[in-house]
């Protein structure tokens, strides 16, 4: 019976993790975790226990946890038939509260998986038998990866950016690092979450470090992976944990190790490449096999992968054929950020794929976004349905990450040098103007669509500019009033640019301090 018990939960912690949105996946029923009783008693234990792990950190990526912070910014507008789907977030007026349902599930859905890694982490302390011990070592390093960038998430999310001066003050978020379903947390300062965030990142390097290439257990079609990294690596390697410290190091504004750890990356033995065509791009961003991917994790068709499907929508009838019918549609801010030679322009901003439905009439000429319109070998039907695998750690944020470094420690040629790298790879021409200026707008061409951009308005202390739409989109998005839709303005010191706690969770710990601007309620 205790055998039982423990596959069964096993088993649930796999389904309940994992990225589908699918509830007839969803156990029911559920047993009771009882702290203290040691589950890893067997190498198949171990994959088990770190297949639920890796579920649940790709679980957090794509949909809603990257649509909520990229519908926030200048980049999209919201077509009349958006329903009101993001309407708050999209606006950031009066109406977003600290009950939005998208910015509480980001929340809870991390928080989730904390849970998750902290009972894995509380699993791996009580081992003893020596046999085990280098699996429980792989499953701790990666365990540590994924609640680091949990917690390096959440963070950017509901605190101000990292000021060295008052980060031992400012609130950030709970730090929570036992399972206790009792426990009713306050926030920790934003030193204290960045410190445990580099503590985890430190040890988990070393833990993977150690372990070198293994074959992954929880996913045998890979075969051996070297945890040392590889492109397109099915779990989190050394080399995921420099990527999520060049992160860290940028946030905190130590620009030399963010520089170091990125360029380490860049430089790294396992081959990472830029992809340099249009070709090149396609393989990369819509077939995922290209070698920009630091971390690709395991997809199928049978999953139900949740993608971004905001922006596509494509429906087909026999009448019309194929056309999008989207949610949210490209600014002209965006079109306007690149030129016509560059191949993200080319790929990701297409014209004439198909027509754009919107109140039962076709329009053409309208620029779509299709960075995440679905990879065809995991498509369902004869749609494109955004199915991709889970790509959450990339190549040219590295590039954008020594760049930045560089020229916020004042050495400018050092930036221009690695921008120049990735500008000539996207065949995105010379750079022109201040070099900050020009990292701004790359970071921008490059990572749209991708949940980063609220992160850098904050680091870089910027507000956000209105967004008109396309001439050809004029009939199809929302403008009334204009200063909720196309002509939107955000000021710097915008406080809905840091995220309300969840009032829920304020009222259930009541200690629970609300961020400044919102109602404590």
């Amino acid at each position: 019976m205790k055998n039982t018990l423990r596959n069964i939960l096993l088993g649930g912690l796999v389904v309940a993790m994992t990225a589908s949105c699918d509830l007839n996946l969803v156990p029911t029923t559920s047993i009771t975790y009882e702290e203290g009783t040691p589950l890893l008693l067997s190498k198949r234990d171990i994959a088990e226990f770190q297949n639920g792990v890796i579920a649940s950190y790709r679980g957090l990526h794509y949909g809603s946890s990257w649509q909520t912070v990229e519908v926030m910014t200048e980049c999209f507008n919201a077509t009349i038939d958006f329903g009101n789907n993001y309407g708050f977030v999209h606006r950031l007026g009066s109406g977003f509260l600290a009950s939005d349902d998208y910015t509480t599930g980001i929340w809870a859905n991390h928080y989730g998986a904390i849970k998750n890694y902290n009972i894995a982490l509380a699993q791996c302390e009580m081992v003893t038998d020596e046999a085990l011990l280098p699996a429980t070592n792989v499953l701790k390093g990666i365990t540590l990866f994924c609640r680091a960038s949990s917690y390096l998430t959440l963070a950017r999310h509901f605190s101000a950016d990292y000021d060295p001066a008052t980060a031992a003050t400012e609130l950030s978020v709970p730090l929570i690092l036992v399972y206790d379903q009792l426990h009713k947390p306050v926030r920790a300062t934003l030193k204290e979450v960045y410190d445990q965030i580099i503590d985890d990142l430190d040890e988990a390097e070393a833990l993977l470090e150690e372990a070198g290439t293994i074959v992954l257990n929880n996913n045998p079609q890979e075969g051996t992976v070297n945890l040392l990294g590889q492109p397109k690596a099915p779990a989190p390697t050394v080399d995921a944990v420099k990527a999520l410290k060049a992160r860290y190091y940028l946030d905190i504004h130590e620009y030399e190790d963010a520089a170091a750890y990125a360029e380490e990356v860049i430089n790294s033995d396992a081959g990472y490449a830029l992809s340099s065509s249009l070709q090149e791009m396609t393989n990369e961003f819509m077939n995922d096999a290209g070698n920009e991917s630091i971390i690709r994790l395991y997809a199928s068709k049978s999953e139900g992968i949740v993608g971004c499907s905001l922006y596509t929508g494509v429906q087909s009838t026999d009448a019309e054929g194929k056309f999008f019918q989207p949610t949210f549609i490209p600014s002209q801010v965006i079109i306007n950020a690149y030129n016509n030679s560059d191949l993200r322009k080319q790929l990701w901003f297409p014209v004439d794929m198909y027509p754009v439905k919107s109140q039962g009439t076709l329009y053409n000429g309208i620029a779509m976004f299709t960075k995440y319109i679905g990879n065809p070998a995991l498509q369902s039907g004869e749609n494109e349905d955004c199915a991709h695998f889970c790509k959450p750690l990339m190549l040219s944020e590295m590039y954008l990450i020594a760049a930045e470094a560089y020229a916020q420690a004042g050495d400018d040629a050092a930036a221009a040098d690695i921008l120049a790298e990735l500008r000539s790879a996207r065949k995105a021409g010379a750079s022109e103007g201040d070099v900050m200026e020009e990292i701004k707008l790359e970071w921008l061409r490059e990572t749209v669509g991708d949940g980063q951009r609220i992160n850098c308005i904050k680091r870089w202390g910027d507000g956000l500019p209105a967004r008109p739409a396309q001439a050809a989109a004029k009939d199809i998005v929302m403008s009334t009033p204009e200063s909720d839709y196309t002509g939107r303005t955000l000021a710097a010191d915008a406080h809905t640019l840091v995220w309300p706690i969840p009032s829920y969770e304020i009222k259930i710990s009541p200690a629970l301090i609300q961020n400044p601007g919102y109602s404590a309620e």
